[in-house]
């Protein structure tokens, strides 16, 4: 359903600026944080106009859209050809989650072949129609904010569409973990028991979630702005795990991030894989 006109709502409507939400290959996790923003989200809409928004309303408001935010990576043709539409009707992108600003848990096949997977898992791979490679928002079309995690973060999520709504830039921290951990009094992991842990390197947004249940950071919000792999990759070693293991600690949903990336196949026995892709 197309709606152009709203009796009693159309001159408001106007005044406030529109939101569109848009879908690519996910899990649907961070579109689900925005819908349980519950009581935010009712301030939000009479703060912006919800113009598009498939997972909340079928009702649509014809673009071009102030802000839209796009959740997914690209991993089909039919996906390169819809962001550039999505790219030219909105004001402000910004992706939100592992998905759209690393290529997600799915870039895990960018390290392998996927016409071997295709064979191996579905009876008629013939019908498919995918790329070899899942890749971010980014390496398709400009983007003017990029909010990690897996999934986002509740409160980092309004501030970055209140920071868009008032025209400044969002107050996000870009520092590691380790920062959210000592806030909160917690004692660390990796000292206290010897657990693994990428904290260090990994940017803060989750407020120190798993150490806080005395578990290592899995990277759910991707590298740090300074991230020493390297060093943290021998922490890895000398606490007991091995290649394989450090390789997989670094491939899960920020595997295709250029610091985890680099820092996985510098531990990966053998050749290392092609980065040619489909797409510059």
């Amino acid at each position: 359903m197309t709606v152009t006109d709203r009796p009693g709502a159309a001159a408001t409507a106007r005044t406030r600026p529109t939101l569109a939400v848009w879908k690519f290959a996910s899990c649907d996790g961070c579109q689900l944080t925005l819908l349980n923003c519950e009581d935010e989200l009712l301030r939000l809409a009479g703060a912006v106009e919800i113009a598009y928004f498939p997972e909340a309303t079928r009702a649509v408001v014809e673009g071009p859209y102030d802000v839209s935010l796009v959740e997914g990576s690209i991993t089909t043709p039919e996906e390169l050809e819809r962001i550039q539409h999505v790219r030219a009707v909105s004001g402000r992108l910004i992706t939100i989650g592992a998905c759209a600003t690393a290529g997600g848990i799915q870039a895990l096949r960018n390290f392998g072949d996927v016409a071997e997977f295709r064979s191996i898992v579905y009876a008629h791979p013939e019908y498919l129609s995918t790329l070899s490679r899942s890749t971010p928002i980014s390496a398709h079309v400009s983007v003017d904010f990029e909010l990690r995690g897996c999934p986002v973060n509740k409160h980092q999520l309004l501030e970055v569409l209140a920071a868009s709504i008032q025209d400044r830039k969002p107050r996000i921290p870009s520092h590691s973990v380790c920062v959210e951990c000592k806030r909160r009094g917690n004692v660390c992991v990796t000292v206290a028991h010897g657990t693994p842990c990428l904290g260090p390197v990994t940017q803060a947004g989750c407020g120190a979630l798993c150490p806080s249940f005395d578990r290592g950071c899995y990277g759910c919000f991707g590298p740090q702005d300074t991230p020493n792999t390297a060093s943290i990759a021998h922490q890895l070693s000398e606490l007991g795990m091995s290649e394989p293991e450090v390789v997989r600690i670094f491939r899960t949903f920020n595997a295709a991030s250029e610091p985890f990336r680099r820092e996985s196949e510098r531990h990966e026995t053998g050749p290392a894989p092609s980065a040619e892709g489909e797409d510059a």
